[in-house]
């Protein structure tokens, strides 16, 4: 995306911040001209107001946004689109918020997905960047952000399989990382059955997406990513309202994309691996069936108790590679259970997590960058639901109650309990617009999940095991 920053103008515009509880205070010292525009303006002084001032010739001549009293990064979001065109300046950089944040903000506002319109928008606002800022630090994360919601907003007939590993693979090239891409048949050969099964009836042949970068001596970081491109249920076959979106479900491999994308820009001192298995989960004479039983990288049988629930099973062969290495951390993000949206909604996903440090880690990251989710329980008493009677586990529980908790349970039997991991069941998707949030593909935590890992690496409580 073309960001909407510039270094500097001669001609740029004043923003100014005014808190909430001082809005009526500010009002007052206005002008009595500037005091009637303002209220006709039907601003009341709510945070997230904008309100553009006039000049003696009629045009804007500078413009306010009303800050709650404790802001948050998406309260200047809005400035984004709010705004006319022309290019405006922050009047000084003591906003209540650091500049780099607010500048993220502004940026993920601005994001357009455009690729298919003919005509295309208007060049909206842009805004000098303010000196407080950390540019190299606000562009990485807006750019990986931008990757992440384009490649989930992008139709599954222009994003299948070879399309999300192709990305990843510009991904790797631009920041000098190793990445390899196992196809077809050649995953039953390096034995990954269950990316294959899964895979194997689309015309578009399932992959291994495999991405290393960083020193092999630093501490390993692993980040597993959900690449359904398209999920027709398989021969449970969705209904068309629930295959509408489907095009969403490789949310979580775009997800733990932008989370390297910041990584490796950051330079953060870890061994980063990136697992996404990219599949399509199609109908065809070759597809796996229900009650079939799969083997899985691990050497356990699964037995299919529905063809739906293919995300936890390509995901279960990637984990069991991923958590091999032991790494000091792993992390895998997954569009995998409408039980997640039920029980949270689609703006909080749901975080499982067998290591206490690390959910503290991450809750408090989200908190801070103000990248929300909620930490849901690995009851282990639910295990005995994906019970199968001919093979090691099913892969749906009876019943289907407690579906996100029995989703992450399947999950945690390719996980050793020594590797601290952390599953996130999320949306992926902005149903609607909001300040820095248009419509369209989101990922989801990413921004937290890159914060709990500096975080984590400047306190030392990632290393590697000696």
């Amino acid at each position: 995306m073309s960001l909407p920053f510039v270094d500097r103008s001669s001609s740029s515009l004043p923003v100014q911040f005014v808190s909430q509880p001082k809005w009526r205070a500010w009002l007052r010292e206005q002008s009595a001209a500037r005091r009637g525009w303002i209220e006709s303006s039907g601003v009341s002084g709510n945070a997230g107001d904008v309100v553009v001032l006039p000049g003696r010739d009629g045009k804007a001549s500078g413009a306010v946004l009303v800050v709650p009293a404790i802001p948050v990064l998406w309260d200047f979001g809005g400035l984004a689109t709010r705004l006319p065109a022309g290019t405006w300046r922050f009047v000084s950089d003591s906003a209540p918020l650091s500049m780099t944040a607010a500048m993220v903000a502004i940026g993920l506002g601005a994001w357009k997905f455009e690729r298919y319109k003919a005509k295309k928008s208007k060049q909206g606002p842009r805004f000098v960047w303010p000196e407080s800022a950390d540019k190299a630090r606000a562009t990485a994360m807006i750019e990986a952000i931008a990757m992440a919601r384009d490649l989930i907003t992008t139709p599954s007939s222009d994003m299948g399989p070879a399309e999300l590993a192709a990305a990843a693979q510009e991904l790797g090239k631009a920041h000098k990382a190793k990445v390899k891409v196992i196809v077809g048949d050649d995953l039953l050969k390096q034995n990954y059955p269950m990316v294959h099964a899964v895979g194997r009836a689309s015309t578009r042949a399932p992959r291994l997406i495999d991405l290393v970068w960083g020193k092999e001596s630093d501490p390993k970081v692993t980040l597993v990513g959900k690449g359904v491109c398209f999920d027709t249920g398989g021969l449970d076959l969705k209904p068309a309202m629930g295959m509408l979106n489907m095009k969403k479900d490789m949310g979580g491999a775009a997800t733990v994309l932008a989370v390297a994308a910041m990584v490796m820009a950051a330079n953060l001192p870890v061994r980063l691996r990136v697992l996404v298995p990219a599949v399509e989960n199609s109908v065809s004479g070759n597809a796996f069936r229900p009650l079939d039983v799969v083997p899985t990288r691990k050497g356990l049988t699964v037995e299919i108790g529905n063809t739906d629930a293919e995300g936890r099973l390509i995901l279960c062969d990637a984990l069991h590679e991923g958590a091999s290495e032991k790494p000091t951390m792993m992390v895998n993000c997954a569009t995998l259970t409408g039980a997640a949206r039920v029980a949270l909604g689609t703006e909080l996903p749901a975080l499982f997590c067998n290591n206490d440090t690390l959910a503290d880690d991450l809750l408090a990251a989200g908190k801070e960058v103000t990248d929300p989710m909620w930490r849901m329980p690995l009851f282990a008493g639910y295990k005995r639901l994906l019970d199968s009677r001919v093979a090691d586990l099913n892969n749906v529980s009876v019943g289907g109650l407690g579906g996100a908790i029995t989703a992450a349970l399947y999950l945690q039997a390719f996980v050793p309990d020594d590797v601290p991991w952390a599953h996130f069941d999320m949306g992926a998707w902005n149903g609607s617009s909001r300040p820095g949030r248009p419509e369209g593909g989101e990922a989801q935590a990413a921004r937290a999940i890159f914060a709990a890992i500096e975080k984590r690496i400047g306190e030392k409580r990632i290393s590697n095991p000696t």
